[in-house]
């Protein structure tokens, strides 16, 4: 089964539906100059209010690894997801601090940008096609991937079981596809999973 990661929860209101639909995942945005940034604070309250039975992951740019290993030990997130520019030095210096599973993103241009990501040592990769832009990212570079993935960019319920399909990743993970006006959408976000499964029983 695929796994699905909802990203960018920010309200009570975000993580009770998230509760109703049981994701695999859930994320917290730790970027300052995102529209989705939630401070350590809130966050603590919030994964208070979540599922014990779904996985927290916090997402950073480029973040001093003692702040990151803060937020594990106060046990605000399970996982960790980098999305700037930290190479296998930095992820070494990290695991100095923390035994937390790591998933790396990158930005998907060319065929030549996914070669390059299948020897990073984070536990998981994500190709993304941006920064939480909605833009679709072009499946035919992923395309005979011998490494499991998670895929973004540009997900939603129109398209996501089609990428499942298509692409069978390990997970996918969404956030301005499951939003109207800004906000997470309940009727999106189930529509999302129900089409993830849909596209897993194909």
């Amino acid at each position: 089964m695929t796994l699905i990661k909802l990203c960018g929860m920010m309200t009570e209101d975000d993580i009770a539906e998230a509760n109703r639909l049981r994701p695999d995942m859930i994320g917290f945005i730790f970027v300052p100059n995102s529209r989705r940034y939630v401070p350590s604070e809130k966050a603590y309250k919030l994964r208070r209010k979540l599922d014990r039975r779904i996985k927290a992951a916090g997402v950073f740019v480029n973040e001093e690894p003692e702040k990151i290993s803060r937020a594990v030990k106060d046990g605000i997130i399970d996982l960790i997801q980098l999305h700037g520019d930290e190479d296998d030095a930095y992820i070494r210096a990290l695991r100095e601090e923390t035994d937390t599973k790591i998933i790396k993103a990158f930005r998907i241009r060319n065929r030549n940008d996914v070669m390059d990501t299948l020897r990073s040592s984070a536990d998981m990769i994500l190709f993304d096609s941006g920064a939480g832009e909605g833009r679709l990212l072009d499946w035919d570079l992923l395309k005979d991937i011998d490494r499991p993935f998670i895929l973004a960019g540009g997900l939603d319920q129109e398209n996501v079981k089609r990428a499942v399909m298509t692409l069978r990743p390990f997970g996918v993970d969404v956030s301005s596809g499951i939003e109207t006006d800004g906000k997470k959408d309940p009727v999106k976000m189930k529509a999302f999973i129900d089409a993830v499964n849909d596209g897993d029983r194909i």
